[in-house]
Parts: structure tokens; sequence; C-alpha cells
């Protein structure tokens, strides 16, 4: 089982924040630092000093870090144009060494793109397709040959297909709970599928829609890596533990039903049920991105059980 580390920025944080959480995040040897896409807080966090965007984010660690893999859950395809976003992930690739992994979902929150003057579509699942495929088909372009698209969203022609990535292939994700059109993508485009806050229950028949889908169109469904992100709150006693999930504004019993929280022994234990449901990777929500000592409890009491 991967553990990856998965933050907020949106919620309040510098990049000097990010920096210092992915370095701890290398050190302690996590296998990724993800985070969010979003210009806007939700609910009651006051987001100062403001938005940080991901893909500048990203570039920025893919200096600093050598290890690690970077990427977003999910970057929103109403932020960007896909054959800007293609060139954009691409760069970050080549200026990791390889080490980028690209989430793309439609984007769903709707205030942030009124409060920055993004336009927010009424189809945004279709678009979401057309981005899909563009991206990819850029990257996979052979050097020399030009890449067409025409669509109803978008239009290429004659793209040279260019910058390449340094990887052969980026790896792609796609999450969700949607029960059809999302399984039917993910089958199509994905090379992961993480379905974000769901219970083990839950997991379990999303990942079985995945791979029907990918059985249907005759690709083996142990083809994708399937994965969950989880809000995490651990502590060495119940003290800590209430201690930490008064820090993000959360009640302990609510986090244990509905993420990773308690103790090393019982988040060990909730994560082997995750694991029945054929989920191989982690995405661990970390809301309190100052507590860097929560990361090394994490690698030492709960990452050290399930290798």
């Amino acid at each position: 089982m991967d553990l990856r580390i998965f933050t907020e920025p949106q919620q309040g944080a510098t990049y000097d924040t990010l920096l210092t959480v992915a370095k701890a995040t290398e050190d302690l040897g996590f296998d990724a630092f993800f985070r969010s896409d979003h210009y806007l807080k939700m609910g009651d966090a006051d987001g100062l000093p403001g938005p940080t965007d991901a893909w500048i984010t990203l570039a920025g660690l893919a200096r600093e870090t050598r290890r690690i893999r970077l990427g977003t859950l999910m970057t929103a395809a109403t932020f960007r144009l896909p054959g800007v976003l293609a060139i954009q992930v691409a760069q970050v690739d080549q200026m990791s060494g390889g080490r980028v992994e690209l989430g793309l979902g439609a984007g769903w929150f709707e205030e942030e793109h009124r409060a920055y003057g993004i336009p927010f579509p009424q189809e945004k699942f279709a678009r979401l397709e057309e981005q899909l495929e563009i991206v990819t088909g850029l990257w996979a372009t052979p050097p020399g040959k030009t890449f067409d698209f025409h669509g109803t969203h978008y239009d290429l022609t004659d793209s040279p297909a260019l910058p390449k990535p340094a990887q052969a292939k980026i790896p792609v994700l796609i999450g969700g709970h949607g029960a059809t059109r999302t399984p039917r993508l993910a089958a199509r485009y994905a090379d992961e599928f993480n379905i974000p806050f769901a219970s083990v229950e839950d997991s379990a028949r999303q990942f079985g829609r995945v791979r029907a889908a990918a059985e249907a169109i005759g690709r083996p469904a142990d083809d994708l890596v399937y994965s969950n992100a989880l809000v995490v709150c651990v502590g060495r006693d119940d003290a800590e533990v209430a201690r930490r999930a008064a820090a993000i504004g959360r009640e302990v019993e609510e986090l244990k039903e509905n993420g990773l929280a308690g103790s090393p022994a019982e988040v060990v234990d909730k994560i082997g049920r995750y694991a029945e449901t054929g989920s191989r990777r982690l995405y661990l929500q970390v809301l309190d991105l100052h507590d860097l000592d929560h990361l090394e409890l994490i690698s030492s009491q709960v990452q050290t059980q399930l290798s």
C-alpha cells in the first residue's frame, strides 16, 4: 500500500509552507506529494494569504525535491485549455526528471469560478472527455508528427504536439463517485482510478464498476491502479487524536467514521479493510500543514506496518 500526502492549499498555505511539507514527505519516505487545484477557500477557513496555483507550485517543487512523485487531485478542466495544460504538465515533468502525474476532473466549485472570472460551463463532462483525448493525444504523438482534433468544444489543427514529457507516459488519474460515465472515462483514459472520501463499501462498489467498464472495452481490469483519498488524523493516544481533530475543526468520531483516524493500530486496521477492496494507494488528506510531527508519526508507526 503506497501512502501519499495530499494537501488542500486553498484553505490557507504559502508556497514555503507547501515546500516544507513536500520536503518532509520526501524525507519521511512517503511515495508522493499531491495537492488540490482550487482558487477559493471552503468552509470556515480564512484561506490566508490567498490561493496558490497548482502547476506553478508543482513546478517549484519539481526543482526542490528529488524522489517523490508530484501531482494533482484533481486539476479542474475548467481552469485551463487542454493544449496549454499539456504543455504545462509536460514541462513540469521535464523539470522534475519524470516524476509528475496528472489528476484531471471536470471542475465543480462554481463560486471560485465567479470569484476569479473563470467561465463555468453547464456541460462540463463532455469537455472533460475532450480534454482527456487531447492531452493524452498530444503527448502520444511521435516527434515530427502533428496532432489534429475536431470536437464540439475544442479544435486543434496541425499541432506540433510539443513539448514531450520526460516520462514515456505521464500517469493520468481519473476519479469520482459517478456510476456510469466516470467508470467509462477511467477505463478509456486512466492509469489510476481514485475515489475520494468514500467508505470501504462504496469504494468496493465503485472499483467494481471501473473494473467492469475496463473489461467491457477489452482492457484488463488490473491494468489500472485503484486508490482512495481520505482525511487522516492519527495520535499516540486519545488526547493527541482529539487535539489534532480540534485543530482542523472536526469531531473524532466523525473522522473515525469517514476517514483514517485514531491510534496507529486503528488506522492500520482500517487501511487493511480498504486494501481488501483492491485499493493499492492512499492519499492522506493532511489539513494541518504546520503539524509535521503528525507526518513523522504516520511514517514511523503506520507506514512501517504496511510494507
